[in-house]
């Protein structure tokens, strides 16, 4: 499989284009590619495909932020099978959803609308349904490890009596007298620069080019109805805070048998008691004893997968930072796994007996427990570049 060029070469801008550059960018690549234009030349259609896909998340401040992090694989998390993450990669928009998506893009220019072309040379509108946005929060442990959650989503699904169409049965349509059956109206007004022509979406037909004359009686014509869904979601492992992951097609579905909206999916943390994320590490603040800081021993941490024992080396100072290597989280585009970071500090008496005291003070003229020079003379700046060994 050929390698995916980069968003931005494919619409021949800057990283830092604001939205109207990459709007002016898409136009011109798809005016260039149009089908109407360049027909039966199938790299053209590939061409005018892949500026749509382009188009799709840099022009969608979520997924360019995702994408601009990630790259091609914070498109595609879970790609593969139905219900994949990805919008146009997830599982390949047709020239229909493009036309109904990004229709108004193009204009004046082939018609103007949301038009998709038919076999028999016609156009029509295709409708789209909403998306829908929603939270699911994660723990560490499925965030490390992936997780497939089932959610029910109330949202409006197809009609089943009249298969979403609206309509009672297959010829319960004629064409539409507003339009003569394109789909669109053209309209000519007399300007300062001379007579202007425009054209829009029929308001009688919607865009559709024909309208239904004896309507679904469950569905009053609409084609949708209220109901839900329970969708299977793959989260892959190594998702953060705030990232949105797209499942394609299980929005809202839309009016006379259009394309459905999409599900987006928001990623919470759920706050772990023990564990504090940073990136692909983790980090947790373990108490010692003085006499462990002092003699050694071991020590219980809890990591991502359960509960893990460290050594505590004799002589650990507050502050040392302890690493075990690949027991953080795994890097969403596959990179490696991140360290859980153990940094000591040493829990001290708020009162002493007598007795402990006495023998505090005479440990305190011992020669081991005069301030050494090494640790006497080390600066704060020193220390700290120490965390970070």
């Amino acid at each position: 499989m050929a390698e995916k060029r980069d968003y931005y070469e494919v619409l021949g801008v800057e990283k830092n284009a604001n939205a109207d550059e990459i709007k002016k960018a898409y136009r011109k690549a798809a005016i260039k590619y149009h089908p109407d234009k360049n027909p039966g030349d199938k790299q053209a259609e590939e061409k005018f495909k892949e500026a749509a896909e382009a188009y799709d998340v840099l022009s969608n401040p979520d997924k360019r932020a995702r994408y601009d992090q990630f790259g091609h694989a914070g498109m595609s998390g879970a790609a593969g099978g139905a219900g994949g993450f990805g919008g146009f990669g997830g599982g390949g928009f047709s020239m229909e959803d493009i036309f109904s998506q990004f229709g108004d893009i193009f204009g004046g220019h082939f018609g103007g609308g949301f038009r998709a072309s038919g076999g028999g040379g016609g156009s029509r509108r295709v409708n789209r349904g909403s998306d829908i946005r929603i939270k699911v929060k994660l723990t560490l442990s499925e965030i490390a490890n992936g997780v497939t959650k089932k959610l029910k989503i109330n949202k409006t699904i197809a009609c089943d009596k009249c298969g979403g169409s609206g309509a009672k049965d297959a010829g319960a349509y004629s064409t539409c007298s507003t339009c003569g059956g394109s789909g669109y109206v053209t309209r000519v007004e007399n300007t300062f620069f001379g007579r202007m022509q425009t054209q829009s979406v029929c308001p009688a037909c919607g865009g559709t080019g024909r309208v239904i004359t004896d309507p679904c009686d469950k569905c009053h014509g609409e084609g949708t109805v209220k109901g839900s869904e329970v969708v299977e979601i793959k989260i892959p492992a190594g998702v953060g805070e705030g990232m949105v992951l797209t499942v394609t097609g299980k929005g809202n579905a839309a009016r006379h048998g259009g394309i459905s909206g999409d599900l987006q999916v928001v990623i919470e943390e759920a706050p772990h008691p023990e564990l504090v994320r940073d990136g692909n590490d983790l980090i947790h603040n373990l108490n010692i004893t003085v006499t462990t800081a002092l003699l050694g021993g071991t020590a219980e941490v809890p990591t991502v997968d359960g509960r893990a024992k460290i050594k505590i080396a004799p002589g650990t100072h507050a502050g040392k930072v302890l690493r075990l290597g690949g027991k953080g989280l795994p890097d969403v585009n596959g990179y490696g796994r991140g360290d859980e970071l153990v940094v000591v500090d040493i829990t001290i008496p708020s009162k002493l007996s007598a007795e402990e005291k006495r023998l505090v003070e005479q440990l305190a003229g011992q020669p081991s427990f005069r301030q050494a020079d090494s640790v006497k003379n080390q600066n704060i700046f020193e220390r700290m570049k120490s965390f970070f060994r």
